[in-house]
């Protein structure tokens, strides 16, 4: 591709810094790929641990306490059928590729969204930095975490986190800016120390705000499932991208069906954790 004179010299920077990163810290990328794909193997190992059956029912009595009957009924039959279209393994992996992911995106979002809400100056630093994550086609992660890390599940787990932090982040922090003024106020005249002004009047008032985020994170992490398949992910995003390099349409259309299932279900859960909270401060 022939690029203008003046955007050389920044492609270039770009492609020597990559291999400055690549050459003087190679050790601490295999550190990182080898922590990664063994949190992300550990996880599998979990879910895959009991029986397809023992799983979908423990998910089948969340469902029935989050929710209801019905949902509960729906789930176990759904989960039974990805085992019986023979992508159980696959759904296993996925289940374990988003959910590491959406941790790991909440354990570095939700202090930073604290943080950025309670500070507005860093607040107006964080914003537009999270406009571009968010902007950005997803699939532009995948390549420098292929350069720094290989192919394989370290490098999706990687490229699933950032687009996962940004939602649960904005709304962390928009939940604490928009605690109510008059409880603050109230906070104040009765002398409440700074942290007991976060832990009850602040953090309360921010759960359905947090909760919403990490439910757009969930979204989010779903939405990558098939673009990281590309880097040989494993799971549910791996059998779509090889169906489609084989044209093996069946295939295709059974992985985006278990790759719905979960993402209804998860969702599903998510939304009535948001319910919950948001009566609990009503």
């Amino acid at each position: 591709m022939n690029l203008p004179d003046f955007a050389r010299p920044f492609d270039d920077t770009v492609d020597a810094g990559l291999q400055w990163l690549s050459d003087h810290g190679q050790g601490l990328f295999d550190f990182a790929n080898a922590a990664l794909k063994g949190l992300y193997d550990a996880v599998v190992g979990v879910i895959a641990l009991p029986p397809f059956y023992a799983v979908a029912l423990l998910v089948a009595l969340l469902g029935w306490h989050a929710v209801g009957r019905r949902f509960a009924v729906l789930t176990f039959v759904a989960l039974v059928c990805c085992e019986l279209i023979g992508l159980w393994p696959a759904t296993v992996s996925t289940l374990a590729l988003v959910l590491t992911a959406t941790v790991l995106a909440l354990l570095v979002g939700i202090p930073l969204g604290v943080a950025a809400g309670l500070a507005p100056r860093l607040d107006r630093v964080v914003d537009p930095c999270l406009d571009l994550v968010q902007t950005m086609p997803p699939y532009i992660y995948l390549l420098p975490a292929i350069a720094l890390l290989g192919y394989g599940p370290a490098t999706a787990l990687l490229a699933t986190f950032i687009v996962a932090v940004p939602p649960v982040l904005r709304l962390t922090s928009l939940g604490i800016r928009m605690t109510p003024r008059e409880f603050l106020e109230l906070g104040d005249a009765s002398g409440v120390t700074p942290a007991q002004m976060f832990f009850k009047i602040r953090l309360p008032f921010a759960m359905p705000s947090i909760m919403a985020g990490i439910n757009q994170s969930l979204m989010m992490a779903f939405g990558m499932v098939v673009i990281a398949g590309i880097v040989g992910s494993g799971g549910l995003g791996e059998a779509i991208y090889g169906a489609v390099r084989t044209l093996d349409i069946a295939t295709s259309i059974n992985a985006a069906i278990a790759i719905v299932i979960l993402t209804l279900i998860l969702d599903r859960l998510a939304q009535s954790a948001v319910r919950h909270h948001a009566g609990e401060t009503r």
